[in-house]
C-alpha cells in the first residue's frame, strides 16, 4: 500500500491562470482608460513635509504633493446629510473605482484616508477605503480599490 504524501505546492487553478489574470487587467484598463474615460486629479498627502503629532499621528496642517491624473470609474451618490445642533449638513459624495495595478505598479500610488480628489469641478476628500472585487472570486486577487469621498467645504483644501 502506498503512502501518502503531500505536494510542495497546492495545484495550480484549473481555469484561471496568470494569462487570464493579466488579460482581464487588460481588458479593464482599455475600458476605464479608452470607453469610459473618467479623470480625477489625485492630491496625496506628502509623508515627509507635513508636521505629524508624535502620538496621534494627525496634522493641522497637511502639505500635498502636485496632483496625478488617475483613470477611474466615479459613480455619485445621494449627499450625506447630518444633523448637530446648528442644523442640517448636506455634502455630495462620490465612489471612486480605481485599479489596483495601474496605481500601485504603474504610477506608484497608494490611496489613504486624508487624501484629495479633483472631480467635475469640486475636491472631495476619501473619508475610507477598501479593497473589493476579487478576479473571479480568487482570494488573494483584488483588483480593485474603492474610496468614499465626500465634498470638501470651502477653505478646507487649497490647490494652489
Amino acid at each position: 500500500m502506498a503512502k501518502f504524501t503531500r505536494p510542495a505546492a497546492p495545484p495550480p487553478p484549473l481555469f484561471v491562470g496568470d494569462k487570464e489574470r493579466k488579460l482581464v487587467r487588460q481588458v479593464n484598463t482599455e475600458l476605464i482608460e479608452n470607453v469610459v474615460g473618467q479623470v480625477i486629479a489625485y492630491y496625496p498627502i506628502s509623508l515627509e513635509q507635513t508636521n505629524f503629532h508624535p502620538v496621534y499621528g494627525e496634522a493641522i496642517e497637511k502639505t500635498f504633493l502636485s496632483p496625478v491624473r488617475v483613470y477611474a470609474r466615479v459613480e455619485t451618490k445621494e449627499s450625506v446629510i447630518t444633523n448637530d445642533t446648528k442644523g442640517y449638513d448636506k455634502r455630495p459624495e462620490i465612489s471612486v473605482y480605481f485599479q489596483r495595478k495601474r496605481l500601485t505598479e504603474d504610477q506608484d500610488l497608494f490611496v489613504r484616508v486624508g487624501d484629495f480628489v479633483y472631480y467635475d469641478g469640486d475636491y472631495y476628500e476619501i473619508v475610507s477605503t477598501r479593497g473589493s472585487k476579487r478576479l473571479f472570486g480568487q482570494a488573494g486577487q483584488k483588483y480593485e480599490i474603492t474610496a468614499q469621498c465626500i465634498k470638501a467645504r470651502e477653505g478646507v483644501f487649497d490647490a494652489d
